[in-house]
């Protein structure tokens, strides 16, 4: 169901901005550029204006994909996004990410770093359900299990999902209005914040990708935390899945 990869890397650079002052479109793709060598397979980017989600991507480098011009909305304060290094699915266009879903709630797109454990067991019963896969990736079923929750806000959905989920996994999540990150309880995959100068806030797997938009250090994301953007202040929220939380 899911190919391996072979050979092990540290697999996918992800990214997320929100600045309602500056261009995040932009500081996006400059923030791919600094991870590209993280993933040369494929690179996405998805932004909001607050009412509409559009996502670019395709196969290639961060320059390849994005060489005719960037992915834009007017008044756009929310962008994330993703350079693929394959360790499950093939190297195909429908594989590369972000990830975009609708659910009860309204839409949410979503960039993964790392590597699920039980991610075919979990496949296997959404499929049962009626859940149709478009990837072969095993990033999708955070999609799905967030889509699919019962729970009333994005966070609980996000929350209930990380406490379903083994192995490694940061992501960059955005709603409408939302920027959110999250990183398993051990920690196996890192994710960094930072801020600009202008008040802005980003997300990233290193520090090199903030560097490029002027942006200063803050703090890693920490072991089995959930952290939310939303109106310009950073909310955290605490989470296990069974797993030891590391220190």
């Amino acid at each position: 169901m899911y190919e391996k990869v072979p050979k092990w890397k540290e697999e996918c650079g992800i990214y997320g901005v929100y600045s309602p002052t500056e261009d995040v479109s932009e500081m996006t793709y400059l923030g791919l550029f600094a991870l590209q060598h993280r993933g040369q397979e494929s690179a996405g980017i998805a932004l909001t204006d607050g009412a509409w989600i559009d996502v670019k991507k395709g196969m290639g480098l961060v320059t390849e994909v994005f060489r005719s011009e960037l992915p834009h909305l007017d008044h756009a304060q929310i962008a994330i996004g993703h350079v693929r290094y394959a360790t499950t699915g093939f190297s195909l266009a429908a594989n590369a990410q972000p990830l975009r879903v609708n659910y009860a709630g309204g839409a949410l797109a979503l960039a993964h770093n790392g590597d699920l454990t039980n991610a075919a067991w979990i496949r296997r019963d959404l499929e049962s359900k009626g859940t149709v896969f478009q990837t072969t990736i095993d990033s999708e079923v955070f999609v799905h299990l967030i889509a699919r929750s019962q729970k009333a806000t994005i966070e609980e959905r996000i929350l209930e999902t990380a406490q379903k989920v083994r192995g490694a996994f940061c992501l960059t999540i955005m709603t409408e209005n939302k920027l959110i990150g999250v990183r398993d309880p051990q920690g196996f995959r890192p994710l960094c914040i930072g801020r600009t100068e202008e008040g802005g806030w980003v997300l990233s797997s290193e520090t090199c990708a903030l560097d490029v938009n002027g942006a200063s250090f803050v703090r890693d994301v920490l072991p089995g935390e959930m952290v939310v953007v939303e109106n310009g202040a950073l909310r955290s929220y605490r989470f296990t899945n069974g797993q030891d939380v590391a220190s």
